[in-house]
């Protein structure tokens, strides 16, 4: 059956290349994207290419209307019949000569003129050539033409149009002979030179075409004998007689793969033709009994119509009339068809073959792209991609992948992945070598694009094909075009496509000496200043390059030792400063590796090999693991699947807890070389960086999770106590309880001991607290330590409880240093506590503590009853907490207690701005004043100087608080006036400052006084309040004052 479907042979005549018609146009070439170079690839620079953008559109505009008005046919048949009349100008032509003229006036010094000409054509460029028409070569000047125009014969301008049908008579009748060309005079346009030899052109291509259709008609006759012999199915064709003198009906483009719809016009030239019939049987006969047989075969078996030799004829009634064929045909002339254009060529043929439909496609999509909406286009990517698969020329399936990548000029996300979808099609259809010689080229070409969303759809391609090339480019040019824009592009969306990419490519690389490149990557990608891309590389490179490190061995040998080195030279490296930055970029990469790290360990277990799917699995708690951050860190995903990592744990737990760990390397590596390497650099950090402890802690406790309870119980936290050495004898060594001022506490009771919420671990944590409270207690160590884990454990409400626990110890001990370190320890609690569990647990717990027999717990509990006067509203509790401030400031056992002034002193420079206006009004200001007034009195300088110096800092905080002007004249001014007495004798720098708050505090109190109405402030005043607070601030700099009592005059204000 595969005879008469095979395509015809080839000899077919192409469209010669010197004839430049607008379908040879490439308008994909001349998009609003840009221009390009397929020969030489290279990027233009930034000028030239705006200016031939500018070149291109004034191209393409003119090339749109010289196609609008080109002249019909019939026009031209009447210019050719009719030599008075003068055809009209072209716009082509029109431009040429307004060019030549326009040198002309130049040349001869007429610039006004051509100044003047210029304007009136202000369509065009009179500077570039190249502005008149495309590949068009620029003509002697105007002066050259005029000498030598009487030296040319020019022919006559009959012309025959060589795609439309034209039948042998007229051929021979209408085409001049080159030895009898007539001679015109000079008026003839020098167009009709260029005619001689474009007939010329198209005689030899006509005969060379003769001699193909002759051969394929011996083909097609073949064909029919094979029919005839197999099938005995009376078939009609149409044949064209071999003949030696005959001429094909119609110049055909693509190899004779078209029929042509006028043909039909010669059907009465009844000698042209001849009806072959493979039937003895009459014309009717043969058609019924052909029907008869195509309709009784089966439907795989019935003969295809996929080429012009299966094609049965078709029969038009001939009118039975005596008119000459020349007649007819003058009278068909008359009926409006367009076979001139580009556009009437392609309608005026069917293709009838799936090549010829690839052909006409490939012609036509350039033209169609440029005129669709651009919201609609996406919906000519599958015709796109049909043609680029199918179309057997290299050059136009290139242009037709250039048109995808170009389709849009700033393709959305939905439009992007549509074309991923078709670039991935294309890339299943075509294979490999295909996809790494017409699609990168595209992604090459574009990498560096203005428009972000274009650098988008060539960073995500680059992950798309990944699979679908050829390994060697995978690993070098690939992961060459990804560094390039992780590296170049400073879009942040394109960077995190970039990096996606790269994870997908890390999934396919085979190549071991790309190792350390994939690790520079990552460490570009971990440090990339956006979070986007920082979040894309924990989610996928870092999990893709994990598991191809894995395969390598090179996980605990190489990846994570190498990151825990680079921790361990920052700590080294920050004694007088640490880059956080670089730590949490470390610390991040190696959480996000435990997952595989953990993976490795089951892989490599004794237990591996017995791990078989058989009966019920068991299932894994919802909870067992952390939340991955991507499918790509799940424990599940690495193993395999769910199932066969339930039987892994099951197995690795009943290891742990009855086999051990003889024989296991991977999980010996982690235990005797990772925990400790880890531990020892917990020592290390800085325990007041909240950020560093925060960052270690959440570490230790995805650790803890992922490998378990029983390998934290049992590997982890001995190793944490070893260290630690939580026991009674070392409670007076300061030696020995070193470690505890350290980040060693809060990591392990926030990082370890909060892994499991059960009593026996709740309980072990506040053993833990307690404990550590204790000894930093009694050993008068730094509570550094024992905070930080406060404020860590107090970010999560559900430890509320606990630590209320341990300080509640602490308030009942019978060590007063104990009860002391309790009492400060509600300072950090009482800001994320809820007021109820205030008012239950803190407030009982801090009144017991203010009577305590030994002044320094009670003083200790004064910035614990300040925070609660910032922090709750309750009316019942901040009276109560006033009435016990009030009794350490009024009852006479306190009236020498300096440390207890102090310590009030210092509180209510800390609290006054932000506490409830009536208390700072009420109980604040006016106890300052009576502070500062008994300070006046004091005889010991230095205490003098003590109280003086926290009072400054107490006033310089509320000075930027609304005061009311009765508070202001009784009380706030009097309190500044005491100060600047006691400054003058012990400060003068301090009293240089006080004079002029004194002299603001003046100025307000006498601009509202004047002529102001309540509530407001004259502009002047508020002016001159500005300017004495900058005056005020700039002076506070050159002190050497509390910077936390300074931080608070840019707190917010009540």
């Amino acid at each position: 059956m595969g005879g008469p479907c095979k395509e015809p042979l080839p000899g077919q005549l192409n469209r010669a290349g010197s004839i430049s018609t607008l379908d040879s146009l490439d308008f994909a070439r001349y998009s609003d994207d840009g221009n390009r170079e397929t020969d030489e690839r290279v990027a233009v620079l930034e000028f030239e290419l705006r200016k031939a953008k500018e070149t291109i559109q004034a191209l393409r505009a003119n090339l749109t209307q010289a196609a609008e008005n080109e002249v019909p046919l019939q026009e031209r048949k009447n210019y050719k019949s009719s030599p008075e009349i003068q055809e009209p100008i072209k716009p082509l032509e029109k431009r040429a000569l307004n060019f030549l003229v326009n040198e002309f006036l130049l040349k001869n010094s007429y610039k006004l003129t051509s100044i003047t000409f210029s304007d009136e054509n202000d369509d065009q460029d009179f500077e570039l050539w190249d502005d008149v028409g495309l590949n068009i070569p620029k003509p002697p000047d105007l002066l050259q033409l005029y000498r030598d125009f009487g030296n040319h014969q020019v022919t006559a301008k009959n012309v025959v149009d060589v795609a439309v049908g034209v039948e042998e008579d007229e051929l021979e009748v209408t085409t001049p002979v080159l030895g009898n060309i007539p001679v015109f005079d000079t008026t003839q346009s020098i167009e009709q030179c260029l005619a001689v030899q474009k007939l010329e052109d198209q005689i030899s291509a006509l005969n060379s075409e003769k001699w193909s259709l002759m051969e394929q008609i011996r083909r097609l006759e073949s064909e029919i004998d094979f029919f005839k012999r197999d099938f005995a199915v009376p078939v009609v064709y149409d044949v064209v007689q071999p003949s030696l003198d005959q001429v094909p009906l119609t110049v055909l483009e693509d190899n004779g793969q078209y029929l042509d719809i006028k043909s039909s016009e010669n059907d009465d030239k009844l000698g042209k033709t001849e009806e072959l019939s493979l039937s003895v049987s009459t014309e009717e006969e043969s058609r019924t009994s052909k029907d008869d047989a195509l309709n009784s075969l089966p439907s795989k078996e019935k003969m295809p119509s996929c080429s012009p030799s299966s094609k049965a004829a078709i029969h038009f009634d001939k009118p039975n009339r005596k008119l000459s064929p020349a007649f007819h045909q003058a009278l068909l002339s008359f009926c409006r068809m367009s076979a001139d254009s580009r556009l009437g060529s392609e309608v005026s043929r069917i293709a009838d073959s799936e090549k010829s439909v690839m052909l006409m496609l490939g012609r036509c999509l350039p033209h169609i792209v440029p005129n669709v909406l651009l919201a609609k286009r996406e919906e000519l990517i599958p015709l796109i991609l049909c043609t680029a698969c199918l179309h057997p020329e290299s050059k136009e399936r290139d242009q037709l992948l250039h048109i995808l990548f170009n389709l849009i000029k700033r393709p959305d996300d939905e439009q992007r992945q549509m074309i991923l979808t078709g670039c991935v099609a294309f890339a299943r259809h075509v294979g490999p070598t295909r996809v790494e010689a017409e699609l990168l080229p595209q992604c090459w070409e574009q990498i560096n694009h203005k428009y972000p969303e274009r650098r988008l759809l060539v960073a995500e391609s680059c992950g798309a094909l990944a699979p679908y090339l050829p390994k060697e480019i995978r690993s070098s040019l690939v992961l060459s075009m990804l560094q390039q824009m992780l590296t170049e592009d400073k879009a942040d969306l394109v960077r995190e496509a970039v990096i996606k990419s790269l994870g997908i490519i890390m999934g396919y690389i085979d190549d071991p000496d790309k190792y350390q490149q994939g690790f520079e990557l990552l460490l570009s990608a971990l440090g990339d200043p956006s979070e986007r891309v920082v979040s894309a590389t924990h989610q996928v490179f870092l999990p893709a390059y994990a598991a191809w490190t894995t395969e390598l061995g090179n996980l605990q040998s190489h990846l994570i030792p190498t990151l825990l080195n680079k921790i361990e030279k920052l700590l080294r490296e920050g004694e007088h400063g640490l880059d956080e930055h670089k730590l949490h970029l470390y610390l991040s990469a190696l959480q996000s590796l435990i997952p595989s790290l953990f993976a490795l360990v089951l892989q490599n277990a004794p237990f591996t090999s017995k791990a078989k799917l058989q009966g019920d699995v068991p299932q894994i708690e919802v909870t067992r693991f952390p939340r991955p951050a991507s499918p790509l860190q799940d424990v599940a995903t690495i193993v395999g699947s769910r199932e066969q990592l339930a039987v892994l744990l099951q197995l690795y737990d009943y290891q742990l807890e009855h086999e051990g760990t003889t024989g296991w390397e991977t999980l010996l590596w982690v235990v005797n070389q990772l925990l400790p390497q880890l531990i020892e650099i917990v020592g290390k950090i800085n325990v007041a960086s909240t950020a560093c402890v925060h960052e270690f802690s959440r570490f230790f406790w995805r650790l803890c999770r992922t490998f378990g309870k029983i390998f934290t119980n049992t590997k982890v936290k001995p190793q944490f106590q070893e260290i630690l050495r939580l026991s009674e004898e070392n409670i007076d060594s300061t030696a020995g309880n070193g470690v505890l001022t350290k980040a060693t506490v809060p990591i392990y009771a926030t990082g370890v001991l909060t892994c499991y919420i059960q009593e026996e671990d709740r309980k072990l944590l506040v053993g833990f607290l307690e404990d550590v409270m204790t000894m930093l207690s009694l050993s008068h160590a730094p509570l550094d330590s024992l905070k930080a884990s406060f404020v860590e454990l107090g970010a999560n409400p559900a430890y509320h409880e606990l630590l209320l626990t341990v300080l509640w110890y602490g308030v009942v001990h019978t060590s007063a240093l104990v009860r002391c370190t309790a009492a400060r320890m509600f300072e950090l609690l009482v800001k994320g506590v809820h007021e109820t569990l205030v008012a239950q647990r803190v407030v009982p717990a801090l009144i017991t503590l203010s009577s305590d027999p030994e002044i320094s717990v009670r003083i200790a509990t004064i910035p614990a009853f300040g925070t609660i006067m910032e922090t709750v509203t309750q009316r019942e509790l901040l009276e109560r907490v006033k009435m016990q401030l009030a009794s350490f400031l009024e009852d006479p056992q306190y009236q020498d207690q300096h440390s207890l002034h102090t310590e009030i002193i210092k509180t209510f420079g800390r609290v006054g701005p932000n506490a409830e206006p009536r208390f700072r009004d009420e109980f604040v200001i006016p106890h300052l004043l009576k502070l500062a007034l008994v300070n006046n009195q004091q005889s010991v300088d230095s205490k003098r100087l003590d109280i003086a110096t926290h009072l400054f800092e107490a006033y310089s905080a509320l000075s930027c608080c609304f005061i009311s002007e009765d508070l202001m004249v009784n009380h706030f001014l009097p309190g500044l006036r005491c100060l600047r007495i006691d400054m003058e004798h012990l400060s003068p720098e301090h009293e240089v400052i006080l004079s002029s708050m004194i002299k603001e505090c003046e100025q307000k109190v006498e601009n509202k006084t004047v002529q102001e109405p309540p509530g407001s402030m004259s502009i002047a005043a508020s002016l001159v309040s500005e300017d004495t607070k900058t005056k005020f601030l700039n002076k506070m700099g050159q002190l050497t004052t509390s910077g936390a009592m300074l931080a608070n005059v840019f707190q917010r204000k009540k």
